[in-house]
């Protein structure tokens, strides 16, 4: 289990919304929005509340599987697309290349909509959702 510090900034129905100063192992990334915070939605068993400093701990399988889905899945689909469509394209009376842009196109978007389609399961699932375990401050 990986554990993290950061700030309450809101609290609600039993969640609590955390602000998250990036550490080693983001900044090299770029992917989230923010370039030194991030917001992290945790669940508030121990009743923290705004302005409180609160450690937290997540899954990191957790971690694994949502990366995983959401940078390494689209392009195995754009990969595996531009194959099928390589391999499918004479029988469509179209040239090779055409077909090999048109698949991976058309994977890209089904693998995209997935990962949107498995963001908010995730996002509806306590268990996967990282949980407040200590309140550092008042």
């Amino acid at each position: 289990m990986k554990q993290e510090q950061g700030l309450v900034v809101e609290v609600y129905d039993g969640l609590a919304k955390i602000k998250v100063g990036r550490h080693a192992e983001c900044t090299s990334c770029g992917a989230c929005p923010s370039s030194r915070q991030v917001m992290v939605e945790a669940v508030n068993s121990l009743g923290a509340q705004p302005g409180q400093r609160v450690r937290f701990a997540l899954q990191e399988q957790d971690v694994l599987v949502g990366a995983f889905v959401v940078f390494v899945l689209p392009l195995l689909g754009a990969g595996l697309g531009a194959v099928a469509g390589w391999w499918l394209a004479p029988s469509l009376s179209l040239p090779e290349a055409q077909g090999s842009v048109g698949g991976a196109v058309i994977a890209l978007v089904l693998a995209l909509a997935f990962v949107r389609s498995f963001d908010r399961r995730v996002a509806r699932r306590q268990e996967m959702k990282p949980v407040i375990v200590e309140i550092l401050t008042d």
